[in-house]
């Protein structure tokens, strides 16, 4: 049977490391194909409300990038099948120096980087990095980039593209119209493969989507039924499982 691929974000350790796992064995089993799991940041520039609580609530206890990469390589012992892609931000790439974090990234099992505020041409050495320790740098396309910047991007050569599907922040519902159709037609101008996310949170716009893209990308939908859930770990699995089911779903 046929199905919408899926890329689902997590927050590491998000409310602890133990039900932030349960929620990705919950999203496996669902149905997702791609795990994108966010190193909590403090400051993020793309995440909304949902996103940015859970990070604040993991800062909180003084998570680090070791344990965030610590737990992506639980993640892909456990799920080898699964791809895993890392989302953060740029400081905490460039910090410990953009080749040493992609080689402790690849170490621990990811295939792919998206870094929302690296643009692509001006990537601090991010895509020759990548590509060094096997991996893809995923650059984000957004509806704000001009034409010209945006076709730019597209016949750039990235196997992968994420699109944003709005501008804006994540988390709050998105429309899925003639404009978003044209926008993922120039994001696929040059041959990439898109991933298109933002505002994701229901099969039918899934369905609406899944023939322009490569994948469908959720996230605040399921932080917000982690964060509903949290005082119940079988209830978690259940509520996380049967979304990525509803968004997989033709």
């Amino acid at each position: 049977m046929s199905k919408i691929k899926l890329m689902s974000h997590l927050v590491a350790g998000y409310p602890t490391d133990e039900l932030s796992f349960t929620a990705a064995r919950a999203l496996v089993d669902g149905g997702a194909d791609i795990l994108e799991i966010q190193l909590p940041f403090s400051d993020p520039s793309a995440d909304g409300p949902a996103i940015q609580g859970a990070c604040t609530e993991v800062l909180k206890r003084g998570y680090r990038t070791a344990d965030g990469l610590a737990f992506i390589e639980r993640l892909h012992k456990s799920f080898p099948q699964v791809k895993i892609y890392l989302m953060s931000y740029g400081s905490l790439v460039y910090t410990p120096g953009v080749e040493n974090f992609c080689k402790r990234a690849a170490a621990a099992g990811v295939r792919g980087m998206i870094i929302p505020d690296l643009p692509f041409d001006h990537d601090e050495g991010l895509t020759a990095a990548c590509r060094a320790n096997g991996m893809e740098n995923i650059p984000v396309a957004a509806p704000s980039m001009s034409p010209a910047r945006l076709d730019l991007l597209a016949r750039a050569g990235f196997p992968y593209i994420y699109a944003a599907l709005r501008t804006g922040i994540t988390g709050t519902d998105t429309t899925i119209n003639d404009n978003t159709c044209r926008f993922l037609e120039a994001v696929a101008a040059g041959g990439s493969k898109i991933y298109g996310g933002f505002g994701i949170s229901s099969g039918s716009q899934a369905r609406a989507l899944a023939d322009q893209v490569e994948a469908i990308v959720a996230g605040s939908v399921f932080v917000r039924l982690i964060t509903e859930n949290k005082n119940n770990p079988d209830a978690l699995y259940k509520a996380v499982r049967a979304k990525a089911e509803e968004l997989t779903s033709i």
